[in-house]
């Protein structure tokens, strides 16, 4: 065996040379494809319920269909299966979301449903709803100030 000194440029490179290659256009095509695919469900649920209700309330149960779809197979294991597949493109739709609630929910249901669910529910979704909440606001607050 080769006695010799790991440097920090030296041990750089056999990193680089053994990390496996990463094939972003294939990763782009597939976060795409399936984000694509889960807008075209959304839309699908909206034609749906448009039959028998009208298009804000359509829209609304759309997203709720979503996030409950999405609920169900985040608890089954499957969301992630996806989302290690699509990366992206399932992160990025109202499903992602869902799958961010959902997930901390289920990792710490063992340490019980207060300090456990209700804490660690929204430590991923958490940052999103505040900042969401603040721009909201923010926009509101300009809109008012300068008409709109």
């Amino acid at each position: 065996m080769a006695n010799y000194e790991i440097t920090k440029d030296n041990y750089k490179s056999y990193v680089f040379e053994k990390m496996p290659k990463s094939s972003h256009w294939k990763n782009m095509f597939w976060a795409f494809l399936i984000g694509g695919i889960i807008c075209v469900i959304g839309q699908a649920f909206i034609e749906m319920y448009s039959l028998w209700f009208n298009d804000q309330d359509a829209s609304v149960l759309a997203s709720g269909t979503l996030v409950l779809i999405a609920a169900l197979l985040t608890g089954f294991g499957v969301y992630d299966n996806i989302g290690r597949f699509a990366g992206a493109g399932s992160t990025i739709p109202i499903t992602g979301f869902s799958n961010a609630v959902v997930s901390p929910a289920l990792e710490f249901r063992a340490e019980g449903y207060i300090y456990g669910v209700g804490a660690k529910m929204f430590l991923v979704a958490g940052p999103v709803i505040v900042n969401g909440v603040t721009i909201s606001v923010i926009v509101a607050l300009l809109t008012l100030i300068f008409g709109g």
